[in-house]
């Protein structure tokens, strides 16, 4: 009875965890305009219907205070975004968590922008704005992000702040291209993440380009979709093949120490065993043919009763007299028998005559 008793307290603490986080989920969706971030990508800002309320933008104490449900805060977070990571999304997490109610809108910049701006990037545009649209955090996406913001931009998205790290970003001929928005008070700093960037990803590819060109060769891309001369390409299948050679030969060196491992852990078991057998043999051997052993002593009982069968013992002086035994039958006279009619001849003077015979 208890047992189902906590089935059913488990059962029904799940069913209102779950309808909690659903309410909470729904009411997230109602305050950032219906906006389904945490099941479809984020939608772009073109294909949204233009609000026709009259903008007016939030202080930031109003926004740290916390605005109505129907008013979220409008933070603007802009970038290139190539080869989308996990830098790129914290930066994103901490625009999103700037305020208690945010709607986090993220502007990423075209080809042309970046190719004459910033230098070539690895994704085209149309990956980029997907890879961002993709993330968690994102509520509205901006293509063709402008290099430099201007209050045109500002007010035409309704933005109320702007997302970035306080580190001042130097291009287009500025020192800083953020510093008119940080003078207007519309400045949100965030944290970089450090270890992980963009540059830092090219530059692993770029130090390790034969490993990912062999990768790639061996994996079906041919040396025309990755601009590798015809030299250079079978250089590359020449020292795939010298590697598997030197892996074969590893694989081999394992395990032949492992079987020399295991040869070695088996002699010593089998010496440690016979070893063991060893003792228990000399033992066996020691107890039978020792000079106190069982064989001795089976002998000496053998050889007494030997003895004492050839010449059994005496009798013992104490045992009683025995009648007097008739005298041994070759003493004896041939065809007589001892009579009360016969006597033996006297010998003391006495002759012997015939007629005491015929008597």
């Amino acid at each position: 009875m208890r047992r189902w008793r906590r089935i059913t307290v488990f059962f029904y603490a799940e069913m209102e965890a779950h309808s909690s986080g659903f309410c909470r989920k729904r009411k997230r969706e109602e305050l950032n305009g219906g906006v389904k971030g945490l099941t479809e990508p984020a939608p772009f800002a073109d294909e949204l219907v233009a609000a026709k309320a009259p903008y007016v933008r939030v202080s930031m104490e109003e926004a740290r205070r916390g605005t109505p449900e129907d008013r979220a805060v409008r933070v603007y977070a802009d970038g290139i975004f190539d080869m989308f990571h996990s830098g790129h999304a914290r930066a994103l997490m901490q625009a999103k968590c700037l305020f208690p109610n945010t709607h986090l809108i993220v502007g990423v910049c075209s080809d042309d922008l970046t190719h004459k701006y910033k230098g070539f990037t690895v994704m085209n545009e149309d990956e980029r704005y997907d890879a961002v649209s993709h993330c968690r955090y994102v509520d509205e996406v901006v293509r063709n992000a402008p290099w430099t913001l201007t209050p045109e931009f500002l007010a035409e998205h309704r933005i109320d702040f702007v997302a970035h790290d306080d580190i001042p970003y130097t291009s287009a001929g500025s020192d800083d291209v953020y510093e008119h928005i940080k003078k207007a008070g519309m400045f949100a700093p965030t944290q970089r993440t450090e270890g992980i960037s963009t540059s830092d990803i090219i530059t692993r590819i770029v130090r390790d380009y034969d490993v990912y060109v062999r990768r790639n060769l061996q994996r079906g891309y041919t040396a025309k979709e990755l601009n590798v001369s015809f030299i250079n390409e079978k250089k590359y299948h020449l020292q795939e093949h010298v590697d598997k050679v030197k892996q074969k030969v590893r694989d081999v060196e394992e395990k032949s120490k492992e079987f020399v491992q295991k040869v070695e852990e088996k002699s010593i078991d089998l010496i440690q065993k016979w070893e063991e057998k060893s003792r228990e043999f000399i033992g066996n051997f020691l107890q039978l043919f020792g000079p106190d052993g069982a064989l001795k002593h089976m002998l000496k009982e053998g050889k007494g009763r030997m003895l004492q069968a050839i010449s059994p013992r005496q009798s013992p002086s104490s045992s009683p007299v025995r009648e007097e035994r008739s005298p041994s039958p070759a003493f004896r006279l041939p065809f007589f028998t001892s009579s009360p009619f016969f006597s033996p001849p006297h010998h003391s003077g006495s002759h012997y005559t015939g007629k005491e015979e015929d008597d």
